[in-house]
């Protein structure tokens, strides 16, 4: 697997995924604190969205892939992040092996189809990149938003679980065609 020093740019007919920049945390630390977005209904404080930030960027430089900044192409604005990760979280059934898909959309551009668009982009990068059979994601059951780009894009639940004392529910996908292996 190929490691980068930044995330590759990926461009779709209104998306740049691009690296993450340092420029982008007030925006980005803004959207990980909005308690709209909550994962698990907690809130990042400003500490945590640098740690997530730097974590984003190391993934590309350790496991050659991770998340991308998502960016209007029309604007230039900065409206969320979408990638894969492997965190090695402490949940089961296990996700490690995989790769875990992630997406979140600023609350102000949500509806606007930018989280498929996103989605379907880093799936296509990540079949041709990524030599992991299994994408997965992991999503809150009240997340209905979420969950229909997860069930849109492929993704299938497999399993009810907990996380960090929050039900969650896991979802997965072969990252590619039985018949591209």
């Amino acid at each position: 697997m190929q490691a980068f020093d930044r995330a590759p740019e990926v461009m779709t007919e209104r998306l740049c995924l691009r690296a993450l920049r340092v420029e982008d945390f007030d925006v980005f630390f803004a959207m990980r604190s909005d308690p709209r977005l909550a994962v698990g209904g907690v809130v990042e404080t400003r500490e945590e969205a640098w740690s997530r930030l730097l974590r984003a960027r190391g993934h590309w430089a350790v496991l050659g892939f991770g998340y991308w900044a998502l960016t209007e192409r029309a604007s230039g604005r900065f409206v969320g992040e979408a990638g894969f990760i492997d965190f090695r979280r402490d949940v089961q059934p296990s996700l490690d092996g995989t790769a875990e898909a992630g997406w979140m959309v600023i609350a102000e551009r949500q509806g606007l189809g930018y989280a498929g668009e996103a989605v379907a982009a880093m799936l296509a990068w990540g079949a041709a990149n990524i030599p992991r059979e299994l994408a997965t994601c992991m999503i809150a059951p009240d997340n209905a938003p979420s969950i229909a780009v997860a069930r849109r894009a492929g993704f299938r639940s497999y399993a009810e679980a907990t996380y960090r004392g929050a039900p969650v529910t896991l979802y997965r996908r072969r990252l590619r065609a039985a018949s591209d292996t």
